[in-house]
């Protein structure tokens, strides 16, 4: 299979990110292709960078969104075979020959998607311990994905011009989460091939890292009321993820009535409650430790089962208050 593939990328101020991305692209070519970068009315130096490369660039004259932008490039494309990326990922060297090869052995039918590689393309912890978290969640059920992530979603260009394309009016995140729903709703399978991968820029920092865990936290929870699947084992979204929460909200609360009351038998479960959790969510804890080895994977997990989950319950909080109230 060495058909036409077109690669768009949505940027908004992505200079930072956006030649790496290209230079990936072009360095890992193996037949056929068209990138076409759509800036969302970016205010940085993106454009110039951009223009280095040979590629189609469509320039939005008012900001409206990465979804709206990803129907744009998708409607200014000519090939049968579509691939999302983000500006700020990174293609391998055989990323683009597994596209090919996953493409011609499962058809149109399918919609196809990637994952990060466990590692980085930026150091530090939270990055490191983002991109694990994300590659174990979303490999996980490779034959049975809940969603495909526009980092690197493979379609059939027909199936994508039929369906309507990304949700334009939606939240401001997990578009990408209602696209693949209503795919599978209309009959259409999901497969996750674990070997296609890209290489994400995260740059985080501890309060990016909590932010974006919130962010996540709060829409996913909205969307997912309205969906009626708020207990789904759905990628990030994991079930791990959300017992995780549960256990840690679970243990303040009986520290809070041990502050309380200094009665001692409170404390008696909090072994057993964060035993479980660490035996539920010990995949999770298993790939932290085959990637960045054992003090990382000690790292890893404290962080995760306290500060993380708080903040994934206060996100969740939010969401489920905006939901109700709002």
């Amino acid at each position: 299979m060495n058909s036409l593939i077109s690669i768009i990328i949505p940027i908004r101020n992505a200079a930072s990110t956006i030649g790496h991305c290209l230079d990936s692209i072009f360095s890992s070519a193996d037949g056929r292709i068209e990138v076409i970068v759509v800036d969302d009315n970016s205010t940085d130096g993106s454009i110039v960078i951009i223009e280095k490369f040979p590629v189609r660039l469509i320039r939005l004259e008012r900001h409206v969104g990465a979804s709206a932008a990803r129907n744009i490039g998708a409607r200014n494309s000519s090939g049968p075979v579509l691939f999302f990326i983000d500006a700020d990922c990174l293609l391998r060297k055989d990323t683009l020959a597994l596209v090919r090869k996953t493409v011609a052995d499962h058809g149109a039918n399918f919609v196809i998607g990637g994952t990060y590689t466990r590692e980085p393309r930026d150091p530090g912890f939270f990055s490191l311990f983002q991109s694990v978290f994300i590659n174990y969640f979303e490999t996980k059920r490779a034959n049975d994905p809940d969603y495909i992530a526009t980092h690197a979603l493979v379609i059939d260009a027909a199936v994508f011009r039929k369906s309507g394309g990304f949700p334009e009016d939606f939240l401001p995140i997990i578009e990408d989460v209602e696209f693949s729903h209503r795919l599978r709703r209309a009959g259409y399978r999901l497969l996750m091939d674990p070997a296609i991968q890209v290489r994400h820029i995260f740059n985080f920092t501890l309060k990016r890292s909590l932010g974006n865990a919130f962010k996540k936290a709060r829409y996913w929870t909205q969307y997912s009321l309205a969906n009626r699947d708020l207990l789904a084992d759905s990628g990030t979204a994991s079930r791990e993820l959300k017992v995780n929460v549960f256990a840690c909200l679970f243990c303040c609360a009986v520290l809070g009535l041990w502050f309380t009351t200094r009665e001692a038998s409170f404390l008696y479960t909090l072994p057993m409650i964060a035993g479980v959790n660490l035996f539920i969510n010990r995949g999770l804890i298993r790939a932290w430790y085959e990637t960045g080895g054992t003090l990382f994977a000690i790292l890893a997990t404290s962080y995760y089962t306290t500060l993380y989950a708080l903040v994934v319950g206060a996100g969740a909080f939010r969401g489920l208050v905006e939901y109700f109230l709002i």
